[in-house]
């Protein structure tokens, strides 16, 4: 395996405080919102100008005793002391949210403060605080921003209602592009992308084809840039079902899905993975479609597991994995001494489970095998379920460059995946399923 260099992330210079007023003051008035970042196509927006901030942005159900990810957030914020914005805009009980987000993240040594911006905060004028100048000062004052979980239409439509950027909104950006940093976990990280999920969280209905602006998608606030798609709770809620139709359809060529308790640190081009799990990177540069299909299908998609410590470039395509799998075992599938663990093809009757999809690309790169299949499928009743007899195959294989290391030195059986191929093709579901076998036809 030939070496690969480490990313060296450098710390932009922060202004004082007094600077930060003045950059605050301005935002309120004069700031206006890079053009870049504004449209929800990802395909109509022009490449993003290099930023000297960074994004933290977690998968949703952080654990409040996950140190690693909330000290990093205040490391990359200016460390001890450093100045947090927290919105919890987005939350059901937006006080409570804030405060165990204050909590974890003072335990870190920040000093972070709640911004009360939220629709369902009681008793609160919410365009009244939206446009406080006092509090876009203090968030223009900021080291960092933190974005809630909840419902990330919340956020949207109150920073940014119709597409029309506020004055708050403007003084968040303006902490990102002076070198801050900007954290969201769940909603919080749905809002990153040009174009976010604004409300599907039926993964099979999304590949059948349901994606309505303003309904299931919508235009998010676009910290990663145009080229870059990000989901939430991927692994858990088997979300690879719902990324890939709207990357297609949205002209998106690179998507990254953030697993729970887990986050991706973005900074430029360069992409650590922190936490609990990891990330599935996506790449559809060389993936196509039969558009005589009245359904969703692609082939050629390519497919990366990136596990907690590795790091990739998301311009080279180089991946340096973790010191700990690089002292565990290389996977080469190509290597004349590939020595396979796996000696059983496995098929999955539900690919869109919990984390089967990574799973099944573990098994696959670790096996004799050349693919392995996979089906979605709806097996409720007829009546309740559009299209019920459309499924979906999934067929995972091996292609140039499909490699991986393994290693139980972080207590499981831990793979990082490189590069295998998913075609997904539409298939007819037989109903019913299944049927009980008849008692003449048991065996004696």
């Amino acid at each position: 395996m030939s070496d690969l260099v480490r990313s060296i992330h450098r710390r932009a210079a922060r202004p004082g405080r007094r600077a930060a007023l003045a950059l605050a003051l301005l935002a309120s008035s004069l700031w206006v919102l890079p053009a870049w970042a504004a449209p929800a196509n990802a395909a109509d927006t022009p490449a993003r100008p290099a930023a000297t901030g960074a994004l933290v942005i977690i998968g949703g159900a952080l654990k409040f005793d996950n140190a690693e990810v909330w000290k990093r957030i205040v490391d990359e914020a200016g460390g001890p002391g450093a100045r947090i914005a927290v919105f919890a805009t987005a939350a059901a009980n937006p006080e409570r949210s804030a405060g165990q987000i204050i909590e974890a993240l003072n335990a870190q040594g920040a000093r972070a403060e709640h911004i009360p911006v939220a629709p369902r905060l009681a008793g609160s004028d919410l365009q009244a605080r939206l446009n406080d100048p006092a509090l876009i000062a203090k968030v223009g004052a900021a080291q960092a921003v933190f974005f809630s979980g909840g419902a990330q239409e919340l956020i949207v439509d109150t920073f940014q209602p119709g597409g029309q950027v506020t004055p708050m909104l403007q003084a968040i950006w303006s902490v990102y592009q002076r070198g801050g940093l900007i954290a969201g976990t769940s909603a919080g990280a749905a809002i990153m992308s040009t174009t976010m999920f604004r409300d599907a969280q039926d993964a099979l209905h999304v590949l059948k084809g349901q994606m309505r602006r303003g309904k299931e998608v919508d235009r998010g606030l676009g910290f990663v840039g145009p080229k870059l798609f990000i989901d939430q709770h991927f692994l858990k809620r088997g979300r690879i079902g719902r990324l890939l139709p709207l990357m297609q359809a949205e002209g998106y060529q690179l998507g990254l899905g953030v697993e729970e308790n887990s986050a991706a640190l973005l900074r430029g081009d360069d992409v650590e993975v922190l936490g609990a799990k990891g990330v599935l990177l996506v790449d559809l540069s060389q993936a196509s479609q039969d558009k005589t299909l009245a359904a969703f299908n692609i082939r050629n998609a390519q497919l990366s597991f990136l596990d907690r410590g590795d790091r990739h470039n998301l311009k080279t395509g180089q991946t340096t994995p973790s010191a700990k799998k690089l002292a565990g075992h290389v996977i080469d599938p190509a290597a004349k001494d590939f020595k396979p663990f796996f000696t059983k093809q496995p098929f999955y009757l539900d690919i869109l489970g919990d984390s089967t999809i990574v799973n099944a690309m573990g098994q696959l790169l670790d096996s004799p095998f050349p693919e392995v299949l996979g089906v979605a499928f709806d097996g409720r009743s007829a009546s309740t379920e559009p299209q019920p007899d459309l499924g979906f195959e999934f067929r995972l294989y091996k292609g140039e460059g499909s490699r991986g290391w393994f290693s139980a030195a972080m207590g499981g059986e831990d793979y990082t995946v490189l590069r295998l191929r998913l075609d997904v093709q539409p298939v007819i579901i037989s109903r019913p399923f299944y049927k009980p076998l008849a008692a003449a036809g048991l065996p004696r």
